[in-house]
């Protein structure tokens, strides 16, 4: 299993420390330091859209100009966006051992990884 986050998120901690208290392994992906690249965003995409990776309720995205704002109409322009500023991707993104996405941390759909 993949973690992809920013380790001082809390909602990335949350989800860290849950998998750790369920001794369930995992690799992290600190955006910060290692960006993320085209070739994952459109692999995300393939399971859920484009729309749904870009956290609108964040600071990152609020602290935007609203005419920049405005701009983000397409995938295109939303992978831009996060390689540019990691951080307005919603976080975590978890990959699945059985290949599928879990944006951002509900207690209820981690513990559907244990089943």
């Amino acid at each position: 299993m993949k973690v992809y986050g920013i380790p001082n998120c809390n909602t990335v901690k949350k989800a860290l420390d849950w998998l750790k208290d369920h001794q369930i392994d995992i690799e992290f992906h600190n955006f910060k330091k290692s960006g993320i690249d085209v070739t994952k965003l459109e692999e995300w995409t393939l399971k859920v859209e484009w729309e749904a990776l870009l956290n609108k309720r964040g600071t990152t995205w609020k602290m935007l100009d609203a005419d920049y704002q405005k701009t983000i109409i397409s995938k295109e322009a939303a992978f831009k966006l996060m390689q540019d500023k990691p951080s307005i991707i919603k976080r975590p993104v978890v990959e699945t051992q059985s290949g599928s996405i879990i944006l951002g941390f509900d207690e209820a759909q981690f513990a559907n990884l244990l089943k």
